[in-house]
């Protein structure tokens, strides 16, 4: 009789331990944007209101800055790939809109994370997305059609010491020098952010230096390079190019 209940009271901790294992393992991930200049916080009570100085000395102010990320990845220590479809775009004008909740659970563990900037080309396809139309994210059909990746504008003081108009536009690099033939050049990028060890419900922020779009590799000088920046393909270009050098990273881990 006592070698039953000894194996009974065995069998019974093994189905809850197992239970309480199970339900730790599924566990819900949402990814918090953050954004900074040089690590002093921009929120929306910043917009049109505190003054920052980019590399050349150039002092301005952002009145709106949106911009949109998507294919969120995790990549377990088995090399085992999730996608998450869909896509944030992130307005921090919209301070309770700036959490991204994954839209399924995943096992707890070490994972490697990535985002893409923007849409890759199966992803930009012209008037698919009716919240972004309804956003106005839409790029003219003249310029390819598809959407943005990032509007950042504002105002900054010029070589004349007068307040001009910046539009710093992200979008898929296109040269339409012959309308008809247009020549497009990717621009979206996808940043490896590192490693994260999720335990329990968890949120991730993923950092936003608004410093580095205008610093590096590319020093950006909005007296020349300000307006029209779209149908501008080589500002498009050196746009991504000072993306993927340090504009992103990971920061706290809350769980």
């Amino acid at each position: 009789m006592k070698q039953y209940l000894t194996l009974f009271l065995s069998i019974l901790l093994f189905s809850c331990s197992s239970d309480s294992d199970e339900l730790i393992k599924e566990v819900t991930v949402k990814i918090n944007f953050s954004q900074n200049w040089d690590a002093t916080t921009i929120e929306k009570s910043d917009l049109s209101n505190t003054e920052f100085t980019n590399k050349l000395g150039t002092e301005l102010t952002i009145e709106k800055l949106r911009y949109l990320i998507s294919r969120i990845t995790l990549t377990d220590g088995s090399d085992k790939v999730t996608v998450f479809d869909g896509y944030k775009l992130i307005d921090v004008s919209k301070t309770d809109e700036l959490t991204h909740t994954l839209p399924q659970k995943i096992s707890e563990g070490s994972y490697k994370l990535a985002v893409t900037f923007g849409f890759n080309n199966t992803d930009n396809t012209d008037g698919t997305y009716q919240d972004l139309n309804s956003a106005s994210w839409n790029v003219p059909a003249m310029l390819g059609g598809g959407y943005h990746f990032m509007q950042m504008d504002g105002k900054y003081l010029n070589k004349s010491n007068v307040q001009s108009n910046f539009n710093y536009h992200a979008i898929r690099a296109v040269d339409n020098t012959d309308p008809t033939n247009l020549k497009f050049e990717d621009t979206f990028f996808t940043i490896e952010l590192g490693t994260v060890s999720i335990k329990n419900d968890a949120t991730i922020e993923v950092k936003m230096n608004v410093a580095e779009w205008f610093k590096n590799p590319n020093e950006w000088d909005l007296n020349t390079l300000n307006t029209m920046l779209m149908p501008n393909f080589s500002a498009q270009k050196l746009m991504a190019e000072n993306g993927k050098a340090g504009v992103f990273s990971l920061g706290t881990i809350s769980q």
